[in-house]
């Protein structure tokens, strides 16, 4: 199975693989980005001979978002799409996006490390308050029941001492 890549993509697999770390070799950034190791090599000689230009002139690598300036909520988008991807999906998906496999798996660790959000003081204030109202309100129904139950109970009792039915 072939894939096509886009021109963006491919430029910016070259500037990956261009501005390399000493702990990263090239072979692992091409499986990193689903392509093959050869097929990298050739854009990056296409790159040095000016071949490998962006044709469409509305969408520069400038202008497209970075993977550091994603909202949370872009980010959260993100992993919930790929959460059912394939490997072959994902990486398609990330072309489409100018991602990389790496960053969706960067956002799900730190999502998971994130603290639960705490509501703001205000509202708990209130919350609190609203939880107390019905608690005094329950007690008072609770009372009010086992009044009721108690007097249901001696009106059955002094009936049964002293004779008294209503069906008489």
């Amino acid at each position: 199975m072939s894939y096509k890549f886009t021109q963006e993509f491919k430029v910016q697999a070259v500037e990956k693989a261009l501005s390399l770390s000493g702990n990263v070799n090239l072979k692992d950034i091409a499986d990193n980005l689903g392509a093959g190791y050869s097929t990298l090599q050739r854009w990056i000689a296409q790159a040095k001979k000016h071949e490998l230009d962006i044709t469409n002139k509305n969408h520069s690598m400038t202008t497209e978002k970075r993977p550091q300036d994603w909202s949370l909520e872009q980010r959260l988008n993100a992993i919930i799409e790929c959460a059912r991807l394939d490997d072959i999906a994902l990486n398609q998906y990330c072309r489409e996006k100018g991602l990389y496999p790496h960053h969706i798996q960067q956002w799900k660790k730190d999502f998971a490390k994130a603290p639960p959000a705490k509501l703001p003081p205000p509202e708990n204030k209130k919350l609190k308050q609203d939880i107390k109202q019905l608690q005094k309100e329950l007690n008072r129904k609770n009372k009010a029941l086992a009044e009721t139950a108690a007097l249901l109970m001696l009106k059955k009792k002094a009936d049964a001492i002293w004779g008294f039915n209503e069906d008489d």
